[in-house]
């Protein structure tokens, strides 16, 4: 029992290996979606996504309250959560404190823990210091709230390129 992190950058392949572990689990599924359509081509992105999912998939979208969205879904069920990274982007936007996130993922991951499922989310800290302070806040932030869920997952998968890259614990 226990989740999959998948971590990657943009276009990485996230979400499709995150459809094949659901499709594999061989269990009714429950898609947390945390986007919000702020403007059309967003509205779009999410449709994709959602057209893209089995019909038999059900939908939970909760762009802030991931923990309660989780509690409420089947126990049987199996979660794919995606994406941390709009979660962490819409908390900030509501007026967040950077302080705050520990607190938040805490028992996310430990509910997770107990549930079957994968948790997609960006890997943003490879590229260059970001020039203004709150992107540099948002980095920091996924950061420590990407650290924080691979310790409670039971794998943790970077994607580069379609290809998956197993992480080992240190």
């Amino acid at each position: 029992m226990g989740f999959v992190l998948l971590l990657g950058g943009a276009r990485s392949g996230k979400s499709a290996l995150a459809a094949r572990l659901a499709l594999e689990s061989k269990l009714p599924v429950t898609v947390i979606a945390t986007a919000t359509a702020g403007d059309e081509e967003m509205a779009g992105r999410i449709r994709r996504h959602r057209d893209g999912r089995p019909l038999a998939w059900k939908t939970v979208e909760e762009p802030i309250d991931l923990l309660g969205a989780i509690r409420s879904s089947a126990t049987g069920d199996f979660l794919v959560v995606d994406c941390l990274t709009l979660w962490v982007t819409n908390l900030l936007g509501a007026g967040h404190d950077s302080s705050e996130f520990g607190r938040l993922a805490e028992p996310i991951v430990r509910e997770l823990g107990g549930r079957r499922g994968v948790v997609v989310t960006n890997e943003v800290g490879m590229g260059i210091v970001p020039v203004n302070e709150l992107a540099r806040r948002f980095r920091d932030v996924l950061g420590f709230v990407n650290t924080r869920f691979a310790e409670g997952a039971e794998r943790a998968v970077l994607m580069v390129a379609g290809r998956a890259v197993e992480l080992e614990a240190i």
